[in-house]
């Protein structure tokens, strides 16, 4: 269990869903098949009865994909999902039927979600219809008391979608999930697509729901002040994979993993006058496809840690050598046509011959040793035969270090249990705030 991101609970909270190496892949069936895109790439968690556990990341991090596949709208691919002790990754038929009463969704543009051929009623009651829930005045009185409940009108009942303001078309999704009484309910980015003013008054009644029908809340979002004001604990996501977890005030004010800090750093501050330590990130995130072979997080972070040889290296010599390597991975990507692979046979393949004007405009003015230059000549030779991918394996095995080459454990960084995703924190390594330190003052 030293993967898994759990912890002793001293209050004794009980647990109302637990996760153990969920992942959710699309494609890759078949000898021909292109890789599969890791879209949830082996994740572990619990939320506990009557919280609100946030989700954060950047977009295509994974979040709504694994909110969906705790619900079932997405069948896992490897894992297990553990609803009040039952697995509902194995659930089929009627007993797959019965569970889904205990976990509704509200998503997260309000317009979509709703179908405009139908009136509000109609829409709240779905659900009730679809589970045969008492008889049809008993499902009416519902539907009415739900509209009550959100903040809207009676009268309501008959009008259309497009009648209303986004804010009240949210509440209608909310009322939808409630109609069945569910115990947990997926909140994918419920207010990111409304006006602030209304945000704040969708959030207070998340909140008085939650406290009166005893409801547990997966609050997915991209809003950090937002989670921060509504959630108790949070993990943050990259390229499918849990980089931290916490209770959100610790997480928040002293972040442990270089991914967390990078987030946080860019927060807004109201004080005009105050200190900003801002992380800017290179590049962007890879391929969901083709993910780094160790840690997700490995092409773009300030502390990562260098091989052996290359510890003293310049800065800049360093930073060269990292955009190097993702200008080569980036030419893995291109798909080449039946004519470029001919050419490729042939020897006369000039598709990536733009690589030596890229390189030479990154290593312009850096004066790295020989170690260095013989082996960017190789990879460019080999990248411009039409083998990027030779160039890239053969830049990781100079260059690359433990964080390209393993993934990291979960360690324990706080006296709370909080888990951070980074090979900074194992007693071999310096600490992760050292190397960002001197990142982020440029020295």
């Amino acid at each position: 269990m030293s993967q898994q991101l759990q912890r002793d609970d001293p209050t004794g909270e009980e647990t109302l869903i637990e996760v153990e190496g969920l992942k959710k892949y699309y494609g890759g069936d078949g000898v021909l098949a292109p890789p599969p895109v890791k879209a949830v790439d082996g994740v572990d968690f619990e939320i506990k009865r009557g919280e609100t556990f946030g989700l954060v990341g950047e977009s295509g991090s994974g979040k709504s994909t694994l909110g969906r596949t705790l619900i079932r709208l997405e069948q896992a691919t490897e894992g297990t999902v553990s609803f009040d002790g039952t697995d509902i990754t194995e659930l089929s038929g009627k007993d797959l039927k019965h569970w889904r009463r205990n976990a509704q969704m509200v998503f997260q543009d309000p317009e979509s979600s709703l179908n405009d051929r139908m009136t509000v009623g109609e829409i709240v009651r779905e659900p009730l219809d679809a589970h045969d829930w008492k008889t049809d005045r008993d499902r009416r009185e519902r539907v009415r008391e739900l509209l009550e409940k959100v903040g809207l009108q009676e009268e309501h009942y008959f009008r259309y979608p497009h009648q209303f303001s986004g804010g009240q078309r949210q509440r209608v999704g909310i009322a939808r999930a409630l109609a069945l009484n569910p115990e947990f309910v997926v909140l994918d980015e419920p207010v990111s697509a409304l006006d602030v003013s209304v945000q704040a008054k969708i959030i207070t009644l998340l909140e008085d729901l939650q406290e009166e029908l005893d409801l547990t809340y997966l609050f997915i979002a991209h809003d950090l002040s937002v989670v921060r004001h509504i959630c108790d604990r949070v993990a943050v996501m990259y390229l499918g994979k849990i980089m931290e977890l916490g209770e959100t005030e610790e997480l928040f004010n002293s972040p442990s993993n270089p991914y967390t800090k990078s987030l946080l750093s860019a927060i807004p501050r109201p004080d005009p006058t105050a200190t900003i330590d801002r992380i800017t990130l290179p590049g962007t995130p890879p391929s969901p496809r083709d993910p780094p072979q160790g840690c997700q997080f490995s092409t773009r972070c300030p502390a990562k840690i260098r091989p052996e040889p290359y510890q003293d290296l310049d800065d800049d010599v360093w930073e060269a050598i990292e955009r190097f390597r993702e200008i080569v991975r980036e030419r893995t990507r291109v798909e080449l046509s039946i004519t470029d692979r001919v050419k490729r046979r042939t020897g006369s393949f000039s598709k990536h011959d733009d690589i030596e004007e890229a390189g030479a405009d990154l290593f312009d003015g850096v004066d790295g040793p020989a170690s260095v230059e013989e082996p960017i000549e190789r990879a460019l030779e080999r990248v411009k035969a039409g083998h990027p991918s030779e160039a890239r394996d053969m830049l990781r095995e100079e260059f690359g270090g433990v964080c390209d080459n393993e993934r990291p454990e979960h360690y324990t960084v706080s006296d709370t249990g909080r888990k951070s995703y980074c090979h900074r924190h194992s007693d071999e390594y310096a600490d992760v705030e050292a190397r960002l330190g001197r990142e982020t003052r440029g020295e």
